[in-house]
């Protein structure tokens, strides 16, 4: 049987591309179900770059509580996530997630 996948593309901006190897775009080709067999979501997502994607031990400084940290702002398709659905919109193929953090170190 195929494993059906979801291909999105996923961005980093704000100093979040630090936690992602320096890298602002990545293309990723992603299991179409989530780990219960349902539809794969921004959650999924989620704790997809957290254990797929990110080489910095720092996951503090992404999410917090299983969600993105307060201070990010997170953007599907150039819209807000919060007009979406948040972690709950399901992904499509083609989607362009943006994740800015707004957090600015002194």
């Amino acid at each position: 049987m195929a494993t059906h996948t979801t291909d999105v593309v996923v961005e980093f901006t704000g100093g979040l591309e630090m936690l992602f190897s320096n890298q602002r775009k990545h293309k990723l080709s992603l299991p179409a179900t989530n780990e219960h067999g349902e539809r794969a979501n921004v959650a999924f997502l989620i704790r997809y770059l957290c254990g797929n994607l990110m080489k910095d031990q720092r996951k503090e400084m992404f999410v917090l509580e299983d969600s993105v940290r307060p201070g990010i702002l997170v953007l599907i398709n150039d819209a807000d996530w919060e007009l979406e659905g948040e972690d709950e919109y399901e992904l499509q193929p083609g989607d362009n997630i943006l994740f800015v953090s707004t957090l600015h170190g002194g």
